[in-house]
């Protein structure tokens, strides 16, 4: 028997049932701890895709008409479910994302709120009532379910992006398809299993697993109404320009290239700490990791990049099944190898390694994708590693002489996702806040990420739509608005044509 025939083999997950893969084609999933391969999993044909599409597209109907407190019920039984399954859940996270156990709680905890926040759906979904606008007549609003959704998620938050990508699509009563990453699958269908067990009705949640093969058939199909997608910028507006021109509504949010500026009055101490877990956590495959500090003058710069170098040196590097360790691996050898030409690039354009995390100790016990905390200092801002997002452990130190020039820096880039500023002056604050072309800004706040209840979103080429995650513009992006004006005369009245535009300039009628 062959390594392959050993392997476990995934499914798909459609109109509630476990659904082996027809296409013959597969891709390797891997533990990224070890370097093993611990399962393959089915890319999907366009034929599968349509069929899943056409499942989705009967149960739709009657998930529309289920009364609002019905949903919600479900999501309460979902909820309830994945704090009972917790642990679990973590497990399959660390297996196969490499992530940290207390990293991958905290993933948890985060994407319950955005189930909380769908559970908020009525609120929601209220419409508008006004009597008697003109000649009897009441207006009133409603909103309605899309139909159809899909949703495309990335690897680096297996359980997060596709509880806050999908969660409200189900609360305000759509049939939601979700392509996650082919790199971590199994934590998808684990939350399949549970929506199941809540008792959402087969074919409302629908997992398909593939690659462009299956995203073209989303992007393309008529039946699809909206898309909402996280990942790299590049193929963020792949999405963005192909699902408009199919005429979808569509979300897509991309990468960021998310700075901390650090004035001369903040406590540097407190800074670098906060630096540390913001840039490094999860081995910095966070599209809202900080990617580097942008130090205001010489002085501050030495200060601050001397007392990082002294921290970044006694991070720890690990399995997840150590619980000292501070972050894990990345994802794949073909990660890791992309992130050690950034190392190599910036050395060749005249930077400087403060830390040098291509060879860490552990590389030479284990097969794991693994690479050590590295901090670059002399970058200036026409080196690749500044105007690039590099999705690993490669944080970059970059000094100037004054507020303006940071906040011209970071305006300047093309990317707008998160950025953040440590000071103790609310007037410096205040101009970094009102300046800054950035979609999510924190202050003193190392991860400026919005709670459940605030729209997430960055700006320039981080995000490609008006669409958000998180917030109240969820609701707004999965449903649609009808407008109605009825009136009952009465059999009495003189119904005479009136040619006239309709006005309410008689308000005796």
């Amino acid at each position: 028997m062959t390594v392959q025939q050993k392997m476990k083999t995934l499914t798909h997950f459609i109109n509630g049932v476990e659904t082996a893969g027809t296409s013959g084609r597969y891709s390797e999933v891997y533990n990224p701890t070890t370097g093993e391969v611990i399962a393959q999993v089915p890319l999907a044909t366009r034929d599968e895709v349509k069929q899943a599409i056409q499942l989705a597209k009967s149960a739709f109907p009657a998930w529309k008409k289920a009364s609002i407190g019905k949903r919600i019920e479900v999501l309460h039984r979902f909820r309830q479910l994945l704090i009972e399954r917790q642990d679990e859940l973590i497990e399959v996270i660390c297996e196969e994302s490499g992530k940290t156990k207390e990293d991958a709680k905290g993933e948890i905890v985060r994407g319950i709120e955005s189930v909380d926040m769908a559970i908020s759906a009525p609120q929601m979904l209220k419409g508008e009532y006004s009597v008697n606008v003109g000649g009897n007549i009441n207006a009133f609003s409603a909103k309605a379910p899309l139909g159809v959704v899909a949703t495309i998620a990335p690897f680096n938050f297996p359980v997060m992006v596709p509880l806050a990508i999908t969660s409200m699509a189900v609360a305000v009563g759509n049939a939601v398809i979700l392509k996650p990453s082919e790199r971590v699958p199994i934590s998808a269908l684990y939350l399949s299993k549970l929506w199941k067990e809540a008792g959402l009705p087969d074919g409302i949640w629908t997992v398909v697993n593939g690659d462009k093969e299956a995203v073209n058939e989303l992007l393309e199909n008529k039946e699809i109404q909206a898309i909402s997608f996280v990942g790299s910028t590049p193929v963020a507006e792949y999405i963005y320009q192909t699902g408009t021109k199919h005429n979808k509504r569509v979300a897509a949010f991309g990468g960021g290239k998310n700075f901390m500026i650090v004035m001369p009055d903040a406590n540097l101490e407190q800074t670098a700490n906060a630096f540390l877990g913001a840039a490094y956590g999860a081995a910095s495959q966070r599209c809202m990791a900080i990617s580097g500090a942008i130090v205001v003058g010489k002085d501050t710069e030495k200060r601050f990049t001397e007392i990082l170098k002294e921290k970044v040196l006694k991070l720890k590097v690990g399995p997840y099944t150590d619980n000292e360790v501070d972050f894990g691996p990345v994802i794949t050898q073909q990660s890791k190898d992309t992130i050690l030409r950034y190392i190599d690039g910036a050395v060749e354009e005249g930077a400087n390694l403060v830390t040098d995390g291509r060879n860490p100790e552990i590389c030479e016990t284990s097969k794991g994708f693994y690479l050590g905390p590295t901090l670059v200092n002399n970058v200036t801002p026409d080196m690749t590693i500044f105007k690039e997002e590099v999705f690993g452990p490669v944080r970059i130190v970059v000094g100037v002489e004054a507020l303006q020039e940071a906040i011209d820096l970071i305006n300047d880039h093309e990317l707008g996702n998160g950025v953040t500023m440590f000071t103790s002056s609310g007037s410096a604050a205040r101009k970094f806040q009102e300046e800054i072309e950035v979609g999510m800004v924190g202050i003193n706040v190392p991860i400026p990420i919005p709670v459940g209840y605030h729209n997430f979103g960055g700006w320039k080429r981080s995000k490609f739509g008006e669409g958000h995650m998180f917030g109240p513009d969820q609701a707004r992006f999965f449903t649609k608005a009808k407008t109605i004006s009825e009136r009952w005369p009465d059999e009495t009245e003189d119904t005479t044509s009136s040619f006239a535009f309709p006005s309410n300039n008689d308000v005796n009628k």
